[in-house]
């Protein structure tokens, strides 16, 4: 079984920034073989909305809310993904999640999250 743990959140002044990172674990885990991999998040209330996705190949995308702001990245050989959260704003509060897209669109599992909190 894949294990995702997210780390990095915390709270933060708006304009400031703050990286997150998702480390993946369990026997047998490469993040090499795992294809798209992308960042969520939920605030009390709303559904979880997609934020960012990195393809295998390098390639990102961007939800509309943080492009320009956001930027998603991928190591393989550390087995991480990180996101570099810049301008942030108090809309940006919320509990962050990564996953792969094939998680994702079985829709069973998800990690603990980290909490993001952005003060006026």
């Amino acid at each position: 079984q894949v294990q995702l743990v997210e780390s990095g959140g915390g709270l933060v002044q708006a304009g400031g920034s703050l990286t997150l990172s998702c480390a993946v674990s369990g026997s047998s885990s490469r993040l090499d073989t795992m294809g798209t991999m992308g960042w969520y998040r939920q605030t009390p209330g709303q559904q979880r909305e997609w934020i960012a996705s990195i393809h295998s190949n390098g390639n990102t995308r961007y939800a509309q809310a943080v492009k320009g702001r956001f930027t998603i990245s991928r190591d393989n050989a550390e087995n991480t993904v990180y996101l570099q959260m810049n301008m942030l704003s108090p809309d940006d509060t919320g509990v962050y999640y990564c996953n792969s897209l094939r998680e994702v669109l079985t829709g069973t599992s998800w990690g603990q999250g980290t909490q993001v909190t952005v003060s006026s």
